[in-house]
């Protein structure tokens, strides 16, 4: 359109109809504030003064009616045309943006249900990215990671270290290998660690799938995932699975399971490994006289007093009725029998009482000390040949291997 210095328009492009509705000899001689929702007091010929007023060019958004009543977005320009000593001249320019309005609108909505939606995810959604040089960064992550960590959305993504430097060292090693595994074959990966948040530590699953490629960077899409009451869940499980029920030691399965390890650890070291075997004695004579019930609480009461001779990292397990066995680990033989005469001499002070009566019992040990190059079972072996050599000595005594000094006989 071209106004007059009233605003009246004097012309129009060929297109004007079919954006405002109006035929050209409609409008022509009226003024185009004509087009306004509210032709008086609306935003159209307020931008009409403003631009003749200080001849710059005005600039907006418009919200005009058709000639069928129905309201349309128009992005204005109007730009003065100014001539010596002519009067002056605005050009309106107008394109129609209801539609893209209506789009950006139900986007809005959309990202609306979106967000609402994310917030009901029973975890942490994120995108990760890792640029050619390997630095990690957080693009985003969700709100989820104030409430299930205590950690905001926005320190991560300033800073990742925010939350990766909650890992453990072998936690961010094992991630570091996954990532590095994603990076080669471009597929998903998942893994389990802890965080350690001032709360406490807590156990996280992560899932991702990597994106596609570009400029040497990777970026992943996944999920964190508190799964903390899980492994609470699988680590009483696992305890109580690998442990006899009636004295809380290891159960067998367990005892070879961890024995194995400890027996790997000790051969990569080229160190030695003590491991000895304990029975009480004359124990189905104390099930005959008192009965069973004093006979497992005899057990547990044994069981007690060696783990508290013991150190908490050393492996005590029943591998029998009133048999057990011990890992001494990163133990030399004569400090391993040191540990086991300390057991011994305080399994000789436990005092059951049953009725008027109190009864004591004692313990005989096997000592074997073996290298790598042998195997559990071979070194169980050589510890129940011992044991035998105890009882057949007097009972309540210890008995190893030659090299070692014999224990004085109990009085």
């Amino acid at each position: 359109m071209l106004l007059d210095e009233q605003g009246v328009v004097r012309q129009v492009n060929p297109d004007f109809e079919r954006h405002a509705g109006f035929p050209p000899g409609q409008l022509l001689g009226r003024r185009a504030v004509t087009l306004d929702i509210d032709p008086l007091h609306g935003d159209f010929p307020k931008a009409i003064e403003q631009s003749m007023t200080t001849q710059k060019p005005w600039k907006g958004l418009l919200l005009c009616r058709r000639a069928d009543g129905s309201l349309r977005h128009q992005t204005t320009l109007i730009q003065p045309l100014v001539r010596d000593r002519a009067p002056i001249r605005l050009l309106v320019i107008q394109f129609d943006v209801t539609g893209m309005r209506q789009r950006a609108f139900y986007d809005r909505q959309l990202l609306e249900r979106l967000d609402g939606t994310v917030s009901r995810v029973p975890g942490v959604l994120f995108r990760l990215r890792q640029d050619s040089d390997g630095r990690l960064e957080f693009l985003y992550v969700s709100a989820a990671l104030r409430s299930l960590f205590g950690l905001t959305p926005e320190q991560c993504q300033e800073d990742p270290e925010t939350l990766l430097g909650c890992l453990p060292v072998d936690d961010r090693q094992r991630l570091e290998t996954c990532l590095a595994q994603s990076t080669v074959s471009f597929t998903p990966w998942q893994l389990e660690f802890r965080l350690t948040l001032p709360q406490g530590v807590r156990w996280v699953e992560a899932r991702a799938t990597p994106l596609a490629r570009g400029d040497g960077d990777l970026m992943w899409d996944g999920l964190l995932i508190d799964v903390d009451e899980r492994k609470q869940v699988e680590h009483r499980v696992q305890r109580l699975v690998a442990t006899d029920m009636l004295t809380g030691a290891l159960n067998r399965r367990a005892f070879f399971e961890q024995g194995e390890a400890a027996l790997a650890r000790a051969a990569r070291h080229g160190e030695t490994l003590s491991l000895a075997m304990l029975d009480i004695d004359y124990f189905k004579n104390l099930n005959d006289t008192y009965g069973h019930a004093l006979g497992d609480l005899a057990l547990q009461a044994f069981a007690t007093t060696c783990r508290e001779s013991l150190r908490p990292y050393d492996l005590f397990a029943r591998i029998g009725g009133e048999e057990f066995a011990v890992v001494l680990v990163d133990s030399q033989p004569e400090e391993a029998w040191s540990m086991l005469e300390r057991v011994r001499e305080a399994v000789a002070a436990i005092t059951l009482e049953t009725g008027n009566e109190r009864v004591r019992f004692t313990v005989s040990l096997g000592l074997a000390v073996f290298g790598g190059d042998t195997s559990l079972e071979t070194g169980l072996a050589q510890a129940d040949r011992a044991l035998y050599r105890a009882k057949r000595a007097g009972r309540n005594r210890i008995c190893g291997p030659e090299t070692l000094v014999q224990a004085p006989e109990a009085q």
